[in-house]
């Protein structure tokens, strides 16, 4: 699977390096990168843990920031 998302309210360069090692280290990604100047975070996975892995990346942004909204890109 590959999923693309927008993180409005991402303002902090510290906090996209975060989110983006964060995302990387769930179970199931193979790999995630998250564009900075178009806070646009691209996710690659597995299939069948498509949910448990969207889940768990919103967590982890609500974590770094929790004014951040997470929309499908």
């Amino acid at each position: 699977m590959k999923r693309a998302f927008r993180l409005e309210g991402l303002d902090c360069a510290v906090c996209a390096s975060k989110i983006e090692t964060g995302v990387r280290a769930i179970a199931g990604v193979s790999a995630a990168q998250l564009n900075f100047m178009t806070a646009r975070l691209v996710i690659e996975g597995d299939d069948a843990n498509v949910e448990d892995i969207i889940s768990k990346m919103k967590k982890i942004v609500k974590k770094v920031d929790p004014d951040i909204i997470i929309k499908r890109a």
